[in-house]
């Protein structure tokens, strides 16, 4: 396999790098629609409670103090105030006193996999050796109740991982990674307020749906299914795996239309991971949160080749061949 920049589309091909530890974190209140399971954050909680919880088992899991991390990396979707950016906030709750440098990477609900595609190359150059990269969202901030399909989805979550470089005779690392932008879908999942174009102060009656969640489904959809398939047929043949070869595909859990668009990709049920119904949409914790859930289940261990995919706001999507 080819190593180095494909100088056409970007992409990096194998960086040896390992994750060596992940940790994961809920909001506490439970609701349930229908069969359909949802976690929102209760009265006094923060995504900085969640984020601290997941950064905290994810050190411990690879046997790490908060003093061996070399940068803090955020990969979330949704900003936790204004300014600073979300990883300070962070780093005061679990480096304070610390210069660990603090890395905002946001490509909404594919954060995560951004974030470990560029701190893996920052890795394998020798910029830094111990990367804490957490993940996580409160979806239900801007969540509008009149819009049933969007209210009903999503959860407030968060995840973490510890990404690290790998011995020559470890078999975990990054084959593969590419990212593709079609902003013809730039508007199908928006909130439209609350930044620069539309300050919060400029909050009126009239203009109140612009600062809620807005998301138009079967655009999305519809612009999957068209954009997905090709993109999926690129990164197979440009690497030579095949679908046999991936142990797990892990998905971002977009949407109970999951079983919709994975077989329109060659995925059958059972090949690859699916918890839309115990715990919906969690933005940019989906894919780690699921991740670290079947490697404690047992269903993932070292060496097992997994494909992260999700897409995102933008529309943009975001494919990764990793070897745990």
């Amino acid at each position: 396999m080819d190593r180095g920049m494909n100088q056409n589309s970007g992409e990096m091909y194998v960086r040896r790098v390992k994750i060596a530890g992940m940790g994961r974190a809920l909001a506490d209140k439970k609701i349930c629609f229908g069969n359909q399971k949802r976690y929102r954050l209760s009265q006094g909680q923060t995504l900085l409670d969640l984020a601290q919880r997941a950064g905290e088992q994810a050190l411990q899991a690879a046997g790490m103090d908060i003093r061996d991390i070399d940068c803090l990396v955020c990969g979330m979707g949704t900003p936790l105030q204004a300014i600073p950016c979300n990883a300070a906030l962070v780093h005061e709750r679990i480096a304070k006193g610390l210069s660990i440098p603090a890395v905002d990477i946001n490509t909404t609900c594919t954060s995560f996999i951004s974030a470990v595609d560029i701190m893996s190359c920052l890795v394998e150059i020798g910029r830094y050796q111990r990367v804490l990269i957490l993940s996580g969202d409160t979806a239900s901030a801007a969540l509008n109740p009149n819009q049933k399909e969007s209210y009903e989805l999503f959860s407030d979550g968060a995840a973490a991982c510890v990404l690290v470089k790998a011995s020559e005779k470890e078999a975990s690392s990054i084959l593969y990674s590419s990212q593709r932008t079609w902003s013809e879908g730039a508007h199908d999942t928006e909130i439209r307020g609350g930044g620069g174009l539309e300050p919060a102060f400029d909050l009126r009656e009239e203009n109140r749906e612009d600062y809620y969640f807005d998301m138009k489904g079967t655009r999305i959809l519809k612009l999957c299914a068209r954009k997905l398939p090709g993109f999926v047929e690129e990164a197979l043949a440009k690497t030579g795996v095949s679908r046999e070869e991936i142990h797990l595909v892990i998905p971002h859990q977009a949407s109970r239309a999951l079983d919709l668009i994975m077989p329109r990709l060659g995925f059958s049920k059972g090949t690859y991971a699916d918890y839309v119904s115990e715990y919906g949409n969690m933005v940019s914790a989906s894919v780690p949160f699921v991740m670290g859930k079947v490697i404690d289940e047992g269903r993932v261990h070292r060496g097992d080749l997994l494909m992260l995919m999700g897409t995102a706001a933008g529309l943009t999507t975001n494919l990764m061949f990793l070897r745990f």
